[in-house]
């Protein structure tokens, strides 16, 4: 094939890699990482696995390095809108022109990547390469798909962290807490500490077991670390350090104080490993931390709330979310899901709560079609329409939703990125901190 010559025709040729190729497996990326030099050996990285929740904790993590002090290089996937904003230094998604140049410098200096690396794969090389080059003090680093063979696997971590294990991707991982947990351990390395939330027992147990086979130090919550409300609506943290009290987070829902907690025993083992974090930093960046696409209200009558819930425990948590923040009212549910997701659990837990449901199709390949399981949403909720298009399923809610209601837009990562792109919203800065 011919290689691309200029940062356009670089990004060009990246786009037409398939972001829904898997081929799991390290010795691609190794390879090519040695041929660059090693640019991950460059900076040390905090590496994040997990089910639900890895997102927000590398949001919390990456915003309270930035206010500490520290350049910081954030990677995480999928994206949203545009695929800039899985590569962030301080907050801010990598440019065209210089993600462009990034693609030419791999290619230029390793040429087999253009054929031998997966999309996911070439854009974790990318990413660590451009971070080399940024000269990052430290680097978020969340894990794509399972870890022990995701390409992520290939920083250097100071810290490593496991939030909640559930049911997703089971083709790949395997169709049980135990073997899923098993997958998501596959990051741990010797002697480095590993700070874990509240799991499942079968999970925390195939953890604990990966812990101990390579002697990596575990930091349980509830155990080590915990995170509290306080009468006065503040939050509270105990961990290894001196308490933390009468902070707020930036981010929206109850199950963020879990993330918050996990990000902040991640941030007091860095900071005994070199890499400091203030308390006073600590506050700014939990408070200006900023996750787009989970709980997030776009505004306008009736509010339009973002979630990318595609999971079954992420419909949990989403369900918990519309409890305490919009009791009592009636929900107008635009709904979309691939095709490989078990969807069954999720819609009988959702559509049950929802006044009227809106099916649309994806815009992506992977898309399920509406007509595929519109008869099995109508036996969850009276009000269940079909459309051929977004747009339609959009003005639909909308044509049933009165003053005071919401319109929840839900089940796919790629709906939410899709609606943002119509409605608009800002991705550029995920913090306020400069």
């Amino acid at each position: 094939m011919t290689l691309p010559r200029t940062p356009a025709e670089a990004l060009e040729f990246f786009s037409r890699l398939s972001p829904s190729s898997i081929k799991l497996g390290l010795e691609r990326v190794e390879e090519t990482l040695e041929a660059l030099g090693h640019p991950e050996r460059s900076f040390p990285a905090l590496h994040v696995a997990g089910t639900n929740g890895k997102g927000s904790t590398c949001a919390f993590a990456s915003a309270a390095l930035h206010a500490a002090g520290h350049r910081v290089g954030l990677y995480t996937s999928p994206h949203l809108v545009r695929v800039n904003e899985r590569i962030r230094v301080d907050g801010v998604e990598i440019p065209d022109e210089v993600f462009g140049q990034r693609i030419l410098e791999v290619l230029e200096r390793h040429p087999a990547a253009a054929t031998s690396l997966t999309y996911f794969e070439f854009g974790t090389v990318v990413a660590f390469w451009h971070f080399a080059r940024e000269a990052v003090d430290v680097a978020v680093v969340e894990v794509g798909l399972g870890g022990r063979l995701d390409a992520t696997r290939a920083c250097q971590p100071l810290v490593t962290a496991i939030t909640p294990v559930s049911f997703d991707h089971m083709e790949y991982l395997g169709h049980t807490l135990g073997a899923i947990a098993t997958e998501k351990a596959g990051i741990l390395k010797p002697g480095v500490p590993v700070v874990v939330s509240r799991q499942e027992p079968e999970a925390l147990a195939a953890i604990e077991r990966g812990a101990g086979e390579v002697g990596a130090p575990v930091l349980l919550e509830g155990r080590d670390f915990s995170l509290h409300a306080r009468p006065d609506g503040g939050l509270s943290y105990e961990g290894s350090g001196l308490p933390l009290e009468g902070f707020s987070l930036g981010l929206r829902g109850l199950h963020q104080r879990q993330n918050a907690a996990v990000a902040v025993a991640a941030l007091e083992q860095l900071s005994a490993r070199g890499v400091s974090v203030s308390p006073e930093a600590l506050r700014t960046g939990l408070a200006g931390a900023r996750w787009p696409g989970r709980l997030e209200e776009l505004g306008g009558q009736p509010p339009v709330l973002l979630d990318g819930a595609h999971n079954p425990a992420g419909v949990q948590v989403l369900l918990e979310g519309l409890r305490s923040l919009y009791p009592g009212r009636r929900i107008h549910c635009v709904f979309g899901v691939v095709a490989d997701k078990d969807r069954g659990p999720m819609l009988r837990a959702l559509l049950p709560t929802c006044t009227s449901v809106h099916l649309t199709p994806l815009e992506t390949p992977r898309s399920l079609g509406p007509e595929y399981y519109v008869e099995e949403a109508r036996a969850l909720c009276a009000d269940v329409c079909a459309y051929p298009s977004l747009d339609e399923a959009l003005a639909g809610a909308r044509g049933r939703a009165a003053p005071g209601d919401v319109l929840l837009c839900t089940g796919s990562l790629f709906l939410v990125g899709s609606v943002r792109a119509r409605l608009g919203g800002n991705l550029g800065a995920l913090h306020h901190s400069s």
